[in-house]
């Protein structure tokens, strides 16, 4: 019994000849479109109902690419804020170095004037640090006895008397300070010469002018100078101003409270006075009268 295949499987014309069919008809329509472009309103057609589609296909890639873009300007403006922090602290580094620079530049002109207007020998010398005891206040500076620092030597700053060589070593000293309760300076009032004795006060940074009596002609912003009494510090030298005057007339001395004019306790540099200030002559003793006259027989 013969089976032959049905009839939807019957073979018709062969693959060879369907493929030169199409090949030529595909090669017919671009020589007729290219010459007489007839199907350029069929495309234009074809494209106007298919760019919606595209535009929906293209979704997916658009928005990848815009995270993408997200993130990259994200991670951008990061840096650049980072960058810009940077430069912002080490612009505001630069400038407050600048600002120091110039106030210790400032400080440093008016401490070399005050140097030209002492008479003798000064030299300027930098503070290294505050010692620790806390008891006492003293300060460190860089110059010794080899720079011909020696105890007593007076030290000021362009204002007045910080303070007074206490200890000398080869290449440092050690100064106490005006504050210090065991410093003492004679001072005169510069509104009337009245004179006195300043001590380092009770109070942390102040001093005490001791030993003056309750109705002493005192009044508060008076300023107190160096009366060169202990020829150690030259007269004339701002030392302090009234701040407080306490007059009990149960007491027998009037409390006075002065706060030092100088920076005693801020500056990088000061002048240590070297020479001895020049003291007034003494007046004659029975010793220097003139010789009488005759002499021995």
């Amino acid at each position: 019994m013969e089976y032959g295949p049905p009839p939807l499987f019957n073979q018709g014309v062969s693959a060879r000849a369907r493929l030169a069919f199409f090949s030529f008809l595909a090669i017919a329509l671009i020589v007729i479109d290219a010459r007489i472009r007839v199907l350029e309103t069929v495309r234009v057609g074809v494209g106007v109902v298919l760019y919606p589609v595209q535009q929906v296909l293209l979704l997916p890639r658009r928005a990848a690419d815009a995270v993408g873009e997200y993130f990259a300007t994200t991670a951008a403006l990061q840096r650049e804020n980072e960058a810009l922090k940077q430069r912002e602290l080490a612009n505001a580094e630069a400038l407050q170095q600048a600002r120091d620079l110039a106030a210790e530049n400032e400080r440093l002109r008016k401490l070399l004037g005050a140097r030209s207007r002492i008479s003798g020998q000064s030299m300027m010398a930098a503070v290294l640090y505050e010692t620790r005891d806390r008891f006492s206040r003293k300060i460190v500076l860089h110059a010794g006895s080899n720079d011909g620092v020696r105890a007593g030597s007076p030290v000021i700053d362009e204002v007045g008397v910080v303070g007074q060589v206490t200890r000398v070593f080869r290449d440092t000293s050690e100064v106490t300070l005006l504050t210090d309760k065991d410093q003492s300076i004679p001072v005169q009032i510069l509104r009337n010469g009245l004179r006195g004795v300043a001590f380092g006060g009770a109070d942390p940074g102040t001093l005490d002018l001791r030993f003056m009596a309750p109705n002493a002609d005192l009044v508060k912003d008076d300023v107190a100078i160096t009366s060169g009494l202990d020829g150690v510090y030259p007269p004339g030298l701002a030392v302090a101003r009234v701040e407080r005057i306490e007059r009990a007339t149960s007491d027998q001395f009037a409390r006075v409270v002065m706060m030092p004019v100088a920076g005693v306790e801020s500056h990088r540099y000061l002048l240590v006075l070297l020479s001895e200030p020049t003291r007034a002559p003494a007046a004659p003793g029975p010793s220097d009268a003139a010789p009488r006259k005759g002499g021995r027989r």
